[in-house]
């Protein structure tokens, strides 16, 4: 029997948000690195959005300010380390903050069948400029995806127009880039 395991990354020194494939069939993953231990995820594009709208919130509530206030010199390499070997694919994603080592947490823990023990537990630590530059780099990825329908805020696709259900079929929208 395998014991779940978990992970610490106590101060990361690298975290971001990407995706790999074309909008509509993109894979999100959570990546994170301290040292030479790297670990990747497999995170729903619902989780990078929750995400980066919570790092947001609790940077303003410890007094941050908006996301955009990131210092002009803070520039983090958000790009996703190659080669791409997700450890699992996440089921929930939490935040917390350490007052005494002003650090903030994202506990993910690995997707399970309902049969199956507790799997994996991962603990990222990292600086609140850290955990700011994440959160845009989330909300900028979640956003680049396929454009939402106005009116039904389901994914246009671009090769073929959109048949709006809230038009009860009738209105036909097309993506942004004309087609």
């Amino acid at each position: 029997m395998n014991l779940p395991r978990q992970i610490e990354l106590s101060n990361a020194e690298f975290i971001t948000i990407d995706t790999i494939g074309p909008p509509g069939e993109r894979t999100f993953y959570l990546q994170a690195a301290q040292g030479d231990t790297l670990i990747t995820m497999v995170v729903e594009k619902e989780h990078a959005a929750a995400l980066s709208i919570a790092i947001g919130g609790l940077l303003e509530q410890l007094g941050e300010g908006e996301l955009e206030d990131i210092e002009e010199g803070e520039q983090f390499d958000m790009e996703l380390v190659q080669p791409v070997e997700p450890l699992f694919r996440a089921g929930q994603l939490g935040l917390g903050y350490d007052e005494t080592r002003d650090m903030i947490v994202i506990i993910a823990e690995e997707l399970v069948a309902e049969e199956e023990p507790e799997g994996t537990k991962v603990q990222i630590w990292g600086s609140r400029i850290l955990m700011a530059a994440l959160a845009q780099k989330a909300a900028a990825v979640v956003a680049s995806g396929r454009p939402l329908c106005p009116l039904c805020a389901e994914p246009i696709e671009a090769e073929e127009p959109h048949v709006c259900v809230r038009g009860n079929g009738r209105k036909q929208i097309f993506s942004v880039d004309g087609n």
